[in-house]
């Protein structure tokens, strides 16, 4: 990850602080020349184990939830820069509780960006998922929800705190994944059980997650939103993979997709595209900064190829042979920690 000088003293807040994302990044910060990081989780216990981690008078741990105006608007009090990364992310669980997904995710983002503008903050990057294209579950629903209002509220506050969004797709090891989920059957001695073999999904690492998040903060323009560039491949290939991996004979069990999941994902759609710039590994989706008043705009749309538009997505990205995926997992810290390699 290169220096980012902008962050140089700096008031920094995140919130869902505790979660996989929260303790990549705070890790980072905290080797920069930042004057205060705020975590903000509804989680004491994992604030708890990470406060005896840590001893970094930077550091502080704010108890709450995003749910909560009154408690995110006084933790960002005094901040100049927020990550919000606070969301539920298992679609199954929003799929049975899609009120709770509702709270956390749309009221929640509602919350912490009307904090941000009045308390003055420069610039809020809100973390969002491929699962918010085209969306077919409560989960990616609700973060979809969560995209417009940050668009929106940019309309709103664009001479003060600048929004920008990031999409990422699955997260390596992270928290409620798969990865952790097949190693754990195979630990188990159970057999891995894959939704669809075809399934396919992005695969990208915590460090790759980071940088998509900090490219955003430095890079990002009020209402655009990024996504990094990123390899894929079949459910079917990763769980053979983990399998040779860790020497198992474990069998594959097709269990069916599971409520609300999507054969592929979707980083960009196809009618973003149409304002997409391509940055070498990220697309800068740029917002559409237009009012409601279109007559006094002009765009035939002559120069647009519509034939040549196509969406981002984990069928149509590079998908990672066997030897590839296997050398990608290796190289993952929770894989060769659950390997004894680490």
């Amino acid at each position: 990850m290169k220096n980012l000088d902008s962050i140089v003293g700096k008031k920094i807040l995140i919130t869902g602080g505790t979660g996989s994302f929260g303790k990549t990044v705070m890790n980072y910060f905290l080797k920069e020349d930042i004057k205060e990081l705020r975590i903000f989780s509804r989680d004491e216990k994992k604030q708890d184990d990470l406060r005896k981690i840590y001893s970094n008078p930077k550091l502080s741990f704010i108890l709450g939830d995003v749910r909560n105006y009154d408690s995110v608007e006084e933790a960002s009090r005094g901040v100049d820069l927020i990550f919000h990364a606070a969301a539920l992310k298992q679609v199954p669980s929003c799929e049975f509780f899609p009120i709770e997904a509702v709270m956390t995710n749309i009221i929640g983002t509602e919350n912490v960006l009307n904090a941000a503008e009045k308390n003055g903050v420069e610039k809020v990057v809100v973390l969002s998922t491929d699962k918010a294209v085209y969306p077919i579950n409560v989960m990616g629903m609700t973060k979809a929800i969560a995209e417009k209002i940050a668009a929106s509220k940019q309309q709103i506050y664009k001479k003060n705190t600048t929004i920008c969004t990031t999409r990422y797709g699955n997260v390596m090891a992270s928290r409620g994944s798969v990865i952790p989920l097949f190693i754990d059957q195979i630990k188990s001695g159970k057999d891995i059980t894959i939704t669809n073999p075809k399934m396919t999904r992005f695969i990208m690492s915590l460090d790759d997650a980071v940088n998509l998040v900090l490219y955003a903060f430095k890079n990002g323009d009020p209402g655009d939103t990024f996504v990094q560039k990123s390899s894929a491949c079949t459910v079917e290939l990763l769980a053979s993979a983990l399998l040779e991996i860790f020497e198992s004979n474990n069998e594959i069990k097709i269990i069916g997709t599971r409520h609300g999941e999507k054969l592929y994902e979707t980083l960009v759609s196809t009618e973003e595209m149409m304002r997409t710039i391509d940055l070498e590994g990220f697309y800068k989706i740029q917002s559409d900064n237009r009012d409601l008043n279109y007559e006094k705009y002009f765009s035939d749309g002559r120069d647009i190829n519509i034939d040549s538009l196509d969406e981002y997505n984990s069928h149509n990205t590079k998908q990672l042979s066997y030897d590839e995926l296997k050398e990608v997992l290796l190289s993952n810290n929770y894989v060769k920690k659950e390997l004894n390699i680490l």
